[in-house]
């Protein structure tokens, strides 16, 4: 099942994705909701980020590959590397990116985000499904500039529109073994697969909720795989998951 958050005639609406329509639902995904009558063209309508998250955590270095683009070594973590993102650096299917600083580098990372349906805290690992919602595509836009000078990600992957998220939500996904790619005008830059993840969903799900209590909507970035690259002015970055779809942002000069 997918779903979408949107807005269409200034009104904001969840729906369930049906043969290329929104069927608009009463009440929410997190508390129940019952499907209505009314319905609109996907074309009708502004996708917007499927959730409005409390918080952003993301997964840093959870495929060997993409360590050893920036490591000479790639060894197996003992734990799960964690950092927080600042819920304001969301950002809509189809809107721009836009890099505060033109002389910094910038860079995509296609990554498969968990979202959170329950609240949970020291959630075992088998039980860590009951408590999400579903699965989306996120681009952890990064600016690798600050990220080297800080030594820590939170300020390099915090600024407004760094975290493109969307275009819909999957409930009944499998996210085991998912294709995932990025390209930049319409060039491959990232090809992968999520069963190359060092720590699996579950197992990230687990450890953050030993850390923090995971809230419904709370979203995890699980990592990206190798291919990690530029972006600049002009660039249309596109992140796809098998099961999910495309989330599509150009990049554009900060206005």
């Amino acid at each position: 099942m997918k779903l979408a958050r949107f807005l269409v005639q200034g009104e904001i609406y969840y729906g369930e994705v049906q043969a290329g329509r929104l069927r608009v639902i009463k009440g929410n995904p997190f508390s129940g909701y019952q499907v209505t009558e009314k319905t609109f063209a996907v074309e009708e309508v502004k996708l917007l980020a499927p959730v409005t998250p409390g918080k952003i955590i993301g997964v840093g270095y959870n495929y060997f590959a993409h360590r050893e683009e920036f490591r000479e070594k790639a060894v197996l973590p003992p734990e799960p590397v964690i950092f927080l993102v600042a819920p304001s650096a969301l950002l809509h299917p189809g809107e721009a990116i836009q890099p505060p600083y033109a002389e910094h580098e910038i860079h995509y990372e296609a990554e498969l985000v968990v979202v959170m349906g329950k609240e949970g805290r020291d959630i075992p690992p088998e039980k860590a499904r009951e408590y999400i919602l579903g699965y989306t595509c996120g681009n952890d836009v990064s600016d690798r500039d600050i990220q080297k000078q800080d030594g820590q990600w939170t300020r390099a992957k915090s600024f407004p529109t760094f975290k493109p998220l969307g275009p819909v939500l999957v409930c009944d996904l499998e996210p085991t073994n998912l294709s995932i790619q990025s390209r930049v005008n319409g060039q491959v830059k990232q090809k992968s697969n999520t069963q190359l993840m060092i720590w699996s969903v579950e197992k990230l799900v687990s450890f953050i909720s030993q850390v923090m209590t995971l809230k419904p909507g709370d979203v995890i970035y699980t990592g990206t795989p190798a291919g990690v690259g530029p972006l600049v002015v002009g660039d249309i970055c596109e992140i796809e998951i098998e099961g999910i779809g495309i989330l599509r942002n150009p990049v554009k000069k900060l206005a």
